[in-house]
């Protein structure tokens, strides 16, 4: 398969575990990405495969039924399934920009980076769940701030590694085979943060790439509920003892277990205040915490499979998708809007949808699993939390603003935009074809 210089082929691996809809929404968001050539491997239970398999593209997914819940041994799986120079991974409660592969790619244009990262957005859709973070021995995260939004190339010392986060992050495939892929004895939690120390340690280079994006819905799990609240935080204190025995000088690992107890109970506490849980539900979690620790000191390390190239070749999904489209409104078109866009995507175009109201109401972006993007708010209202309470503009000026905060993460030509709302310079080009 022949790619432009710099382009490596792809895999992009989701590992999904009984969230079959969760799973389908975000092969379609996958589906819809703007790359020359990339393969996707679902692993997932029974009820995730089934589902997959049901989508218009589904005969063209590479899909291994898995039903143990460990992300580790399940991303191995993903793994040993690849056959792309890269593998790049997502949660299958996410969903990417458009232009995630393509950003996400670039830094491995330079033969020394074998790692990339990306910047992930939350539920709002709108303001950031995680950005740019080095990471050290203990596990604990230090944000740090990227200017501009190029890919910036790091390289880590002893002591810190570069962060990537699970949801939106990229390996060469002959790394991860060199380094065994993910230590199996993570279940759940800091697995790939272990990865990271390992990268280092080998003195491998990590990009991280401000402009491709995942949007990231943290969906119920065993470990939580919908609203983040926790249910079990056994697997979480077996994680943390699994990394402090592979990462953490063994004097300082009764502080740093002690320091992250009461970062955890902190936590419970905050969510019983809310009302979210009983003050027995707080001495339940903990204890369940405790022995989680304790198992975790009697699990094997770095137990990882060999990670031979995948058997079956490179399987690009090939979707017939056409041009990216703009469609527009007032709130109390919304209905219209909605209509046109859910037959746009099934015609096989790729919407992005944009509703204002005459408020002040903060802004919100999702992926409507039709097949679109769909963001509304208020017209004075915000979007960027950082932006002043109330913003005064016309609708064109807003629609334009909104335009642009997304347009280079989702590749949108502002040819898209009405002519007037064009820079000059596009009008004209627009104008000549």
């Amino acid at each position: 398969m022949s790619l432009p210089a710099g382009q490596p082929t792809i895999s992009v691996v989701v590992v999904s575990w009984r969230r079959p809809e969760a799973l389908k929404r975000a092969l379609v968001g996958i589906s819809q990405l703007r790359y020359p050539a990339f393969e996707v491997v679902v692993v997932a239970d029974a009820a995730g495969v089934a589902a997959a398999k049901t989508l218009p593209f589904g005969d063209q997914l590479k899909t291994v039924e898995y039903e143990t819940p460990n992300i580790s041994a399940a991303r191995n799986r993903g793994i040993a399934h690849a056959a792309g120079e890269v593998v790049a991974f997502i949660d299958d409660d996410a969903v990417p920009e458009t232009g995630w592969l393509h950003h996400l790619a670039a830094p491995f244009a330079k033969p020394e980076v074998a790692a990339a990262g990306g910047y992930v957005r939350g539920r709002n859709g709108i303001s950031f769940q995680w950005q740019a973070q080095s990471v050290d021995g203990t596990g604990a995260g230090v944000p740090f701030e990227i200017h501009g939004d190029d890919p910036v190339v790091l390289t880590p010392n002893a002591e810190r590694a570069i962060k990537t986060e699970g949801t939106n992050m990229a390996f060469r495939r002959e790394v991860l085979a060199e380094l065994g892929g993910f230590d199996p004895a993570f279940h759940y939690y800091l697995d790939e943060t272990d990865l990271n120390l390992r990268l280092a340690a080998a003195g491998h280079k990590t990009a991280i790439v401000p402009r491709a994006e995942v949007h990231h819905g943290f969906a119920e799990n065993r470990q939580r509920t919908v609203a983040r609240v926790p249910r079990d935080l056994s697997e979480i204190g077996a994680s943390k003892a699994v990394f402090l025995r592979k990462h953490c000088p063994e004097g300082q690992r009764a502080e740093v277990w002690k320091a992250f107890c009461q970062g955890q109970r902190r936590r419970l506490v905050r969510h019983m205040v809310a009302g979210h849980i009983m003050p027995g539900d707080v001495r339940r979690l903990m204890r369940g915490l405790q022995q989680g620790y304790a198992d975790g000191q009697t699990r094997a390390l770095g137990q990882t499979p060999e990670l031979t190239r995948a058997a079956e070749g490179f399987a690009p999904l090939e979707v017939a998708t056409g041009p990216q489209v703009v469609i527009y409104g007032r709130f109390w078109r919304r209905r219209a809007i909605l209509r046109e866009a859910k037959q746009a995507a099934r015609n096989g175009k790729l919407p992005s949808v944009f509703i204002f109201s005459r408020t002040g109401l903060f802004h919100s972006v999702r992926f409507d699993p039709a097949g679109f993007w769909i963001q509304r708010g208020g017209l004075f209202g915000r979007s960027e939390r950082r932006q002043s309470l109330f913003r005064i503009g016309g609708y064109g000026a807003r629609l334009k603003q909104e335009f642009q905060r997304v347009a280079a993460q989702r590749l949108l030509s502002e040819t898209l935009l009405p002519k007037r709302l064009q820079t000059k310079q596009h009008a004209q080009k627009r104008s000549r074809s």
